[in-house]
Parts: structure tokens; sequence; C-alpha cells
């Protein structure tokens, strides 16, 4: 009912639908005539995370849209994750229920700019974040997520010279605990950029006995003071392992309703930003996804990602690589 009550509160309407109490059934029948799937990103609000198929970090969506034997693959996230999908499974249709959910990372690295910028060091490796379009992931030796990044930095030669972008904030991290010196883009996510250490801090006086957990993408001085630093998949395994009962997360608020799924018991404390009429940080592009849109996109299949085939050929591989070396390392 929880679930029913929801969707009404979002507006939905559907002539197809004659009555509310038949809309979960309604849904998983049209995934199950379609042969569909719906995998969805930490970041996407609570009520779509519970009707996914499948709920991930970046390097869990690619792993799991590499084996799924779907003829459909709902992304419930941003441009870039539909692409990798689509790079994954070219025969596969792959949706995102906006293509307007794209990504303040990626766009910070446009293609044609970052090729430049690399061939500046014809004798350097390619590393780049999964946050990023298909072009630059073609660009790129191997792709990386916060999930692996480490343990792929150090899979090279320590003599390896190494290229590493788009995000400054996860390069600065990695340089720092692999001792690597990885030339870095000057890229950056809106979201994780945001975060007021200030008011960290005066959330951390108010409740001394909470754990700061942060992602790598945010600045420096505010990992500094972090009790663990790591990727989404990181910082929820954490907050379960952990004797701590209370924590500050400064990640993208959605990652909080799995954390409170997990351990009911402890309490969660979103991490505010700059904007002092923000209780929380939200990215505004995930939250572009909606039930409506996402039903409505299944549907009728549509809107469809996709990836030139030129691209895709290119950009595979990096991507491959990843896999490959994140299965042997059981990541």
């Amino acid at each position: 009912m929880e679930l029913k009550e929801n969707w009404l509160k979002q507006g939905y309407v559907d002539e197809s639908i004659s009555n509310i109490d038949n809309l979960e059934e309604s849904f998983a029948k049209l995934k199950k005539e379609k042969n569909a799937v719906l995998m969805a990103h930490f970041y996407q609000d609570d009520l779509i995370q519970d009707i996914a198929d499948f709920v991930g970090d970046s390097l869990a969506l690619a792993q799991f849209a590499a084996k799924t034997d779907a003829d459909i693959i709902m992304v419930a996230g941003v441009h870039f994750m539909g692409e990798t999908a689509k790079i994954l499974s070219p025969k596969k249709t792959v949706l995102v229920p906006d293509l307007n959910a794209g990504c303040s990372l990626a766009d910070s690295c446009p293609p044609d700019e970052f090729e430049k910028f690399i061939n500046q060091y014809p004798d350097h490796k390619v590393v780049t974040y999964v946050n990023t379009s298909a072009e630059i992931k073609a660009l790129s030796d191997i792709v990386v997520t916060s999930t692996n990044a480490k343990a792929i930095v150090d899979s090279f030669p320590a003599d390896e010279k190494l290229i590493f972008g788009p995000d400054r904030n996860l390069g600065n991290y990695i340089n720092g605990i692999t001792g690597r010196e990885m030339i870095l883009w000057d890229g950056a996510c809106h979201v994780h950029e945001k975060f007021s250490l200030e008011k960290i801090l005066e959330l951390k006086k108010e409740n001394p006995d909470a754990e700061i957990l942060t992602h790598p993408e945010c600045k420096k001085p505010l990992l500094m003071v972090s009790d663990h630093v790591g990727s989404t998949a990181s910082l929820l395994n954490y907050s379960q392992s952990s004797s701590s009962n209370k924590f500050i997360v400064a990640t993208e608020a959605g990652i909080l309703h799995q954390m409170q799924l997990k351990s009911p018991d402890k309490v969660f404390i979103p991490a505010p930003p700059n904007d002092s009429t923000c209780a929380c940080n939200e990215c505004e592009f995930m939250r572009l996804n909606t039930m409506q849109k996402i039903y409505n996109a299944l549907k009728y299949s549509w809107p469809t990602v996709e990836v030139e085939e030129d691209v895709r050929v290119k950009a595979v591989k990096p991507i491959e690589r990843m896999l490959d070396i994140s299965a042997k390392l059981e990541l």
C-alpha cells in the first residue's frame, strides 16, 4: 500500500490502469511481457530503488548490465550509465527515462578538449572515471569506478606514467593513497564539490558520537576529517559493519535509503551543502527520473540510448578491462 500511496503522491496518471490497487501488478506485468529489467543507482529516489530489480553503484550496474539476459535494460540513473550498458550490450534495448539526466562531472570533460590534453602526454596511459561520455571512454586505456580505482591504478607498474580524468578530487585521493603522481584533468562533480566542511563540523559537534562517511569525489579538507572514505558501496558496507550507531554521510542523499534499510536501528544524517536552504545534497540530474517517466519509457520502449558503433568498439575495451580486473580481485 505504501508504494501505491507514494505513486499517487507523485501525480501518476495512466489510462491503461483503471484501479490504483493493480498498479504494482501492472508494472510487474509490463516488465515480464517485455523481458525487461530495471536497474537503479543508489542516488535515485527511494521509491525507484524499492521497485528496481537491482540497485547498486556504477561498478555493480556495469557488471549487472554485462550479464543480464533481459531484452530491455531500463537504467534509472544518468545518461553515461545508460551508455555504459549499451556499450556492453549493443543488441539490447537500453532506456533512460529522461535523456536530460546528464552528469556535471561528465560534462566537465568535453571529448575534443580531453583528446588535446592527452595528446600532450603520448607516453602516458589514460585512466578515466566511469562518469564520462562514451567518447571519453573510447580515448581511454582503462575505465575505473570509485570502488576499484585504487586497485586498478595499483595494477599498473610502479613506473608507468598515467593520466587520470576527469575528477580531480578522486584523482588527488588516489594519488595520495597510492603514492602515484598521475596527471589530472581538472573536472569535478557539482554535488560532491559543494559540501560544506564548516556545517559538517558543526554537525559533528552536535553529534560527537557520529562517524563521518565521505565519497572521494569530495574536496581534500573534508576527506581529512572523515572516519571512512569510499565509494557509495563502500560507505554502505562500512555503515553496516561499524560499531557506531550514528553517521554523517557526505555523498548524494539517495544512499541513505539503502543505509537505513540495511541498518534500521542506526541513525544517518545527510551532510549539508553550502546552500543554507538545504539540509541534504541531491543530484538534480539523478532526480529527473520519476516513476511516471520510468513506466512510460518501458511502456513505449523510448527514449533509447544509442552509441555509434565505431565509438562503442573503442569504448568497450577499457570497460571490459575494468570488469576483468574487478572480477579477478572480486570487487
